[in-house]
This record gives structure tokens, sequence and C-alpha cells, in this order.
């Protein structure tokens, strides 16, 4: 199931901007520009993660904070300002935001940042069940083949011991391919498991991120001997 983020930014283009970083990256996104908006969503939606604007006009990023904590929710809150030198930043005791991000900033250490958050929320809700730390169904902590060592835990690919820049959505279809080898994979069932039926990409889409994972993981990725081109099927994952 993907993870919801709710973004809270009266900023037409940053909101724009985040929206569309995060759903690259396989979330499901709801974005306000109010925090009124904002509160409501997160009463309806019940998100993973808030990203969430300090200056809001009206209701503030501060009050929003303390009204989500104080329904009782214990998700992760990046508060985003536009202060640099952290001298309006309100202690998280008086907020209760997990992190605080200063204008402007990298969109790669954002979604680094919901990535860690999100893991951490995984990890202690795991601990509290007594549940052993694993990735879904994959038994493993890390699988290899050829040059490329995936570690399910961390979220990370490398290929000749380099880490791979790889999004979230390439991972989860590299760690699909993983879960199913030697499966001939059509695309509309890649389609359906790792975009979801809510989002209506086309057969291409597969395509291009499949051509962009064989850069990661692939020894030769113009002649590839693990993620195998199935003509007029789908993929293959081929370990030989």
């Amino acid at each position: 199931m993907r993870k919801k983020i709710l973004v809270i930014e009266d900023d037409a283009a940053i909101k724009l901007g985040l929206h569309t970083a995060l759903v690259d990256e396989g979330y499901e996104v709801h974005a306000a520009s109010t925090g009124q908006d904002g509160l409501k969503i997160a009463n309806d939606k019940s998100p993973d993660l808030v990203i969430l604007d300090a200056t809001l006009p009206g209701m503030n990023g501060y009050e929003i904070c303390e009204h989500i904590r104080g329904n009782g929710a214990c998700i992760p809150i990046i508060m985003l300002t536009a202060d640099t030198n952290g001298k309006d930043h309100k202690s998280k005791p008086e907020t209760g935001a997990d992190e605080y991000l200063s204008k402007p900033f990298s969109i790669r250490e954002l979604i680094g940042r919901v990535k860690d958050n999100l893991h951490r929320i995984e990890l202690a809700q795991s601990k509290a069940k007594g549940i052993p730390e694993t990735n879904g169904t994959t038994p493993k902590s890390k699988f290899s083949f050829g040059v490329a060592v995936v570690d399910f835990k961390r979220h990370e690919v490398y290929k000749e011991g380099k880490r791979q820049d790889v999004t979230n959505r390439e991972f989860k279809l590299l760690e699909y391919f993983i879960q199913h080898p030697g499966e001939v994979l059509t695309r509309d069932r890649l389609l359906d498991e790792i975009w979801g039926y809510s989002f209506y990409p086309t057969t291409r889409t597969v395509d291009n991120h499949v051509l962009r994972l064989r850069k990661h993981v692939e020894p030769n990725p113009e002649h590839p001997v693990f993620i195998k081109t199935v003509r007029g099927a789908g993929y293959l994952f081929d370990l030989g």
C-alpha cells in the first residue's frame, strides 16, 4: 500500500513542485493551501506524513501542528520555514514537529527526510508488534545478483559497490522483480502492482522505468542479462 503524504503549502509553485516530486517517488499525495483545508484532509485521509509550511496566512504552521498533535496523531511532521538561521524555530516539545527545513531547500534532501521519517515509524511500529525487521514479503535484508546489491532495509541499491540514485518507484519495481524470479510479468500487472489502480499511466511508463532501472543494476544496460524483455508479453527477472 502506498504511503500517504499531506502537503500544506500556500505557495502554488512550491506546492506543485512537491506534489510532482512525491508522486514520482510513488507516494499518494494530498495537498492544501490553507490550514483549515489541511486539517480537514488530515482528519479525512489519515496521512502517514505531513509537510507543513510554517508561515501560512491565517492559521500558521505551528498552530496547525499543535492541532494535529492535539488530536493524538503521532505521524511525522516536516516543517518548512523561510528562516535561514533557525531563530524562529520553536522547539519540538512546543509544536510537535519532527524536523525543520529552511527555504529554499533541495527536493532531494526533502525526499531523503521523508524516507527517513517513514522508515523510522515503520521500525517503531514493527518493534511494538514484535515483528522482525523485514521488507514486505522479501525474506532477506539484502539480495545480490551480478554486480548489484539491494538493501531492502535501507531502500538502497549498489552497483559495483557504488550507491545508485534510484527513485522510490524504481526500488519498488526492482523489489517486485526480485520477488517474482523466472515469472513473465506483463506491463499491465506491473502497473497495477507498482503504480496502483488509482493512478493512470501508460504501459510506456513501465518501459521507461525499466530502462532506468537497468542502468542501476545491469553490467551492460544495453544488453541486459537479468531484467529481460519478453517480446509481446512483458518482462522477466532471470537469475540464470
